[in-house]
């Protein structure tokens, strides 16, 4: 009933528009301020190797693989994430700021709020994952109130040519 209430409804539309502009404000400064700023994630990289999240009782790695993953991929290419962060935080806070992708936005402002919880960071995280699980829930109705509202149509329009035109290379004939 919620999810219907949020992928349906007009007034949920509003709503989600006050929320998305929150959120993706909240998203487009902390990567504004990285990309203006000289933001450098070495050092976020060693600590959090250094300490991961470890289980209180038996001493053992929360999510090795995640550590293995900075250990042997991030921290190695920190350059590359040097420029991953600022500009995705900053991607994700346009997307939802203009209603424009509006379910990827928050899709991938999910996974980047995961992987700071995984290394171990809370500040603001657990706040922006449950504000960003419900825009993810309302799906396009989110972004009724944006570019979304032209995008959409306009890119299922697309796919549904290109189907129509891999379907008439396999001889079958287009839908009316």
């Amino acid at each position: 009933m919620l999810t219907r209430f949020l992928r349906d409804n007009v007034y949920a539309a509003g709503l989600l528009l006050i929320l998305r502009l929150y959120v993706g404000y909240q998203w487009f400064t902390a990567g504004f301020h990285k990309l203006t700023g000289g933001f450098d994630a070495a050092g976020f990289l060693k600590g959090a190797i250094a300490k991961p999240v470890l289980d209180k009782a038996t001493g053992e790695l929360v999510y090795p693989t995640f550590t293995a993953f900075l250990q042997n991929f991030a921290l190695p290419n920190v350059k590359v994430i040097n420029f991953l962060i600022p500009a995705g935080e900053t991607l994700v806070g346009l997307g939802l700021i203009l209603g424009a992708l509006t379910t990827a936005a928050a899709f991938f402002g999910l996974l980047m709020n995961f992987m700071f919880l995984f290394a171990g960071t809370v500040s603001t995280n657990p706040w922006l994952v449950l504000l960003g699980v419900i825009v993810l829930m309302a799906g396009t109705n989110a972004g009724r109130f944006g570019v979304d509202r032209y995008l959409m149509p306009l890119l299922r329009k697309l796919r549904r040519q290109g189907g129509d035109e891999a379907g008439r290379r396999k001889g079958i004939p287009a839908k009316a």
